[in-house]
């Protein structure tokens, strides 16, 4: 696949996920960050935590959220992709989001990434982006810092003994905000 061309953004479709959407969404969720599928892409976290990446549960409380969407992202009417979208105030949260690991590298995710900033500065005028990302994940925080975002060096402790998260393979584990300003950092910036 030329990594230097995007897939065909028209043939995307971007929609709120819905309750019969849940099972899939698990799936893909699951596929993109653990197991030995995941490894097909870049996004694994297979070598530092084994378990759940998440569950029906938990995406159902996303979808449920009153200040929230879950996007669902399709291409030829199947799913490729899904990110949570969280509206916190002056800004959003971006988690949840996963693309399908035989399509990662391809320039998917800028596109997924590109319409969930412009969907949140549309729909809920906020100024930032936030997202939490494992520190330890130095390629994927570089890979977010590309598209505009920044570490603030801010970090939460990973919930360790809670396998709702996974099973952390190592003891160095913590949640670090990175942060991306909406209003200026997006111009010229195609969707």
């Amino acid at each position: 696949m030329d990594t230097a061309t995007p897939p065909d953004a028209a043939r995307l479709t971007f929609r709120d996920a819905t309750e019969d959407d849940v099972p899939a969404l698990v799936t893909l969720i699951e596929s993109a960050y653990r197991g030995d599928s995941s490894r097909t892409g870049w996004t694994t976290e297979a070598d530092i935590l084994q378990g759940q990446r998440t569950d029906e549960q938990g995406v159902r409380e996303v979808l449920d959220a009153p200040a929230g969407r879950l996007l669902a992202v399709e291409r030829d009417g199947g799913l490729v992709a899904c990110c949570q979208l969280e509206h916190r105030g002056d800004a959003a949260y971006f988690g949840m989001f996963a693309v399908r690991p035989g399509l990662q590298g391809g320039g998917l995710g800028k596109l997924i990434i590109a319409e969930a900033e412009r969907t949140v500065r549309e729909s809920w005028g906020v100024g930032e982006m936030h997202m939490t990302v494992i520190s330890v994940r130095e390629d994927l925080i570089a890979w977010y810092e590309r598209r505009g975002y920044r570490r603030t060096g801010q970090l939460t402790p990973f919930p360790y003994g809670d396998e709702r998260f996974g099973i952390p393979q190592r003891d160095d584990l913590a949640f670090e905000l990175l942060v991306k300003n909406l209003e200026v950092s997006d111009a010229g910036q195609g969707a």
